[in-house]
């Protein structure tokens, strides 16, 4: 099923759900069964995967160092249809610009249409380790606009290279990324913005956010979207702070502000499980206060850990 279509269902009721990193190569799926099975009490609709791009890993080879091009997370598609079948409940597989051509982009897609799944993320994705700024493989797209085309077309009978009439077409639900304090390449909210009414433009059907820690940040921005015409779903994105190099690492990576009031209380914590269990409280109250405001799901970055998820969903739902 459609994420827009279990969003209609529920009348009015907030979803829940959250997104997985599949496994590194060499470790067992169980790993991955064993943080997801704790969240299963709150009936998630859907669960995203994320995909992993190409990284650069370096080789001892007789004393010189070898620069090798591998994926460290391979198996999107995999485990989305393992969790398909195992949980019967949707997935939401991650598509990358990054890393893939046109051409594998399309296979993806097919398979996905074979497989029964209904949803894909279309997403830019992240600049390499060594890259200053993102950088488009060749042969594929620059653009999460340019992504969503493709998977629209696709939509239509319309392959990379030919028209195919069919009764049996892809029909996949898109979801997008939406940055309630813009995307860190984007010289400003409203370009941003204008951006997001693109790709929405192009097809897609609902946005998912990324990380805040003010809500007024999510609200401002769902009320800046529909001013600009943007009409689709803007489902928040939570992620709770975990460890207390986050209150550095999260707004040089992700380009985010944090508020006074929980940089002062992780600032406080003795240790790493204090600041979890501030992380825990600050994400329960947040939301608590998006779940009163009536946002269609809260959706949670989970970073393959479960006990923190748990604990705010127990709370809330």
């Amino acid at each position: 099923m459609k994420v827009t279509d279990h969003i209609k269902n529920t009348k009015g009721k907030t979803l829940f759900s959250f997104e997985i990193i599949p496994p590194v190569k060499g470790h067992k799926i169980q790993e991955l069964y064993d943080n997801i099975n704790p969240l299963m009490e709150f009936e998630p609709p859907f669960i995203d995967v994320t995909t992993s791009r190409e990284e650069y890993v370096y080789l001892d080879r007789s004393g010189l160092l070898d620069k090798k091009l591998t994926r460290m997370r391979p198996g999107t598609l995999g485990i989305c249809a393992s969790i398909k079948h195992k949980y019967d409940v949707d997935t939401v597989p991650h598509v990358l610009c990054g890393g893939f051509t046109k051409e594998e982009t399309e296979y993806l897609l097919v398979d996905c249409h074979y497989l029964g799944i209904d949803n894909v993320m279309a997403l830019r994705g992240d600049a390499m380790r060594e890259q200053t700024y993102f950088e488009p493989t060749k042969g594929g797209h620059s653009f999460a606009i340019d992504l969503v085309s493709q998977i629209q077309n696709l939509n239509c009978g319309k392959y990379l290279h030919e028209v195919i009439e069919t009764d049996d077409c892809s029909n996949f639900c898109i979801g997008v990324a939406g940055y309630p304090e813009k995307h860190l390449e984007a010289p400003s909210l409203q370009s941003d913005l204008k951006r997001l009414k693109e790709k929405v433009d192009a097809g897609a059907d609902y946005v998912v956010t990324q990380m805040f820690f003010d809500n007024n940040k999510y609200f401002e921005f769902v009320a800046a979207a529909k001013e600009m015409g943007i009409t689709v779903p803007i489902i928040p994105g939570i992620k709770p702070i975990a460890v207390k190099r986050h209150l550095q690492l999260l707004p040089q990576v992700f380009k985010i502000d944090l508020p006074q009031d929980l940089i002062e209380a992780v600032d406080n914590c003795e240790n790493n499980k204090a600041v979890r269990q501030v992380g825990i409280e600050w994400a329960i109250q947040q939301s608590k206060e998006l779940k009163e405001a009536g946002v269609p799901v809260l959706h949670y970055y989970s970073m393959g850990k479960s006990d923190n998820i748990k604990a705010i969903a127990k709370a809330v739902f």
